[in-house]
């Protein structure tokens, strides 16, 4: 048995036996001549009393010696120690959220039963929409990053000190060869760029480290854009001092969360390095003072840094909130294979709150009039590389519009696959200050739904499924508004 483990079940017995005879801990500590915080330490589990202080504990709460050091749990305690045997408690990573494992387990030990079958409850929903440690881990990237708005002024000034450290000039987007140099000189690297070309089964990753040898294996068919992103992360990984870390990207398996975590450290230090501050705030202050919405402009807005419209999207979200107070915003990716009707959300980020369009699990069809799907369904069927629209999207249901950019690419690395991203910015007086061309005739509006399945826009040309979550909501308003009726009729 873990010695920690042994200390929390025996403070939860001490707490729940003190309740039991209606004594507070000041009570205890007069009952026992034992200082009120040496208690609360003991009950908390972060102290284990000697053998005299159990004996004179049993003693004063007329308890058996053997009965309170048992690690046998009665059955209102025996949800709590089977919540902590199982360690789940560790799969979480509390600390991130401010939160004290501690105080959560005080928590469950005041409600053992109706919290574990709470506990109980979620593991069981997980199971079924097969939601696994990764998709929890990313889950709480994600509340990170919306608690944060996004944007991390450590890591911004941990780039800019880079830059005077290693006269990176941030007036401009770096090229991989200057950050190469970098990795080579100032940190040992060796780089390799024929391995992986070698084995077929690592066609979708786009880079190895191996850290024995300070070794870093990369696709040679990789463009330029990939190349400088791979090598300012591990440049992050390196300037952050960071050790617990993934070693390849695409990332395939993790050990624990701060391993997910600090992989996003790493990448939020390379899009700010890749894409400074300053120049991007330059491009978008010029973009949005336009009376006229400029569609070349966003298109050619990448030729600017050497990134992919993914990395420029994403950096976005760090620079609207903070530096244009748009803090309302939404950032979505989606996948799609050509010459199929199936379009899947890969990454979603919703700030300040849930945003109407949001990720699915339940199969249903999402609202073939989003932006982000046309671009997807444009692409595939023509010859381009990259795509770019924008519209106006408007949710009858809830009364929300949304300024939404869409860009869709090629996917390099599978074939006959596609993706798209997409940056939506609600439409509110906030917006309607900073942005000058929202008025523009030529900006498109469109009602759209989230799913066809809760859609309730009447005859829909490219509507995918009949309402059938939505005509159900309906029925069972009708039902209850009935039943309503009905109680008072016969009152």
């Amino acid at each position: 048995m873990e010695e920690e483990y042994i200390k929390l079940i025996f403070g939860l017995k001490l707490k729940q036996i003190r309740t039991k005879r209606k004594l507070s801990l000041f009570g205890l500590s007069k009952l026992s001549g034992l200082s009120k915080s040496y208690l609360n330490e003991i009950e908390k589990g972060k102290k284990y009393p000697k053998t005299d202080k159990i004996a004179l504990l049993a003693d004063k709460l007329e308890v058996p010696y053997d009965s309170l050091v048992s690690l046998k749990l009665d059955k209102n305690l025996a949800p709590v120690g089977e919540l902590l045997k199982s360690k789940v408690l560790k799969e979480l990573p509390l600390e991130l959220f401010g939160i004290k494992e501690s105080d959560l387990i005080d928590i469950v030990s005041n409600a053992p039963t109706k919290v574990n079958a709470f506990i109980s409850t979620i593991i069981e929903i997980a199971k079924h929409y097969n939601f696994g440690k990764e998709n929890f881990y990313l889950a709480s990237l994600r509340s990170f990053q919306e608690a944060s708005n996004n944007y991390f002024p450590e890591l911004e000034e941990a780039v800019q000190n880079f830059s005077k450290a290693y006269q990176v000039n941030l007036k401009k987007s770096p090229k991989s060869i200057e950050l190469e140099e970098i990795l080579v000189e100032e940190y040992g690297y060796t780089i390799n760029n024929e391995e992986l070309a070698k084995y077929k089964e690592l066609d979708k990753l786009r880079s190895i480290f191996i850290p024995k040898t300070k070794t870093l294996l990369v696709a040679d068919h990789i463009d330029e854009a990939q190349r400088a992103f791979i090598y300012a992360k591990e440049i992050g990984y390196n300037y952050l001092n960071i050790e617990e870390r993934l070693y390849t990207f695409t990332w395939i398996k993790f050990n624990n969360f701060d391993q997910v975590l600090n992989n996003f450290y790493a990448s939020y230090f390379a899009g700010a390095l890749v894409i400074p501050r300053e120049l991007i705030k330059k491009n978008m202050d010029s973009f949005l003072s336009k009376p006229k919405f400029d569609k070349t402009f966003l298109a050619g807005i990448k030729n600017n840094y050497n990134a992919s419209p993914e990395s420029l999207y994403q950096r976005l979200t760090n620079i609207l909130p903070n530096d244009y107070q748009l803090e309302n915003l939404f950032f979505l990716r989606l996948s799609h294979r050509g010459g199929s009707n199936h379009f899947e959300i890969t990454k979603e980020l919703h700030l300040t709150h849930q945003h109407s369009p949001h990720g699915n699990e339940t199969n249903e069809k999402y609202c073939r009039r989003w932006v982000s799907i046309r671009v997807l369904q444009d692409i595939a069927k023509s010859s381009k590389e990259h795509l770019m629209d924008v519209q106006i999207s408007h949710y009858p249901s809830d009364g929300l519009s949304y300024l939404i950019f869409s860009s869709a690419t090629v996917d390099p690395f599978k074939k006959d696959m596609y993706r798209s991203v997409s940056l939506g910015l609600l439409i509110n007086n906030e917006l309607k200050k900073k942005v000058r061309f929202l008025d523009d005739p030529a900006l498109k509006t469109y009602n759209v739904g989230v799913t066809c399945e809760r859609c309730d826009i009447p005859d829909c040309p490219v509507r995918q499924s009949s309402p059938t979550v939505l005509l159900r909501q309906q029925q069972d308003l009708k039902t209850d508004t009935v039943v309503d009726e009905l109680q008072k009729k016969f009152s």
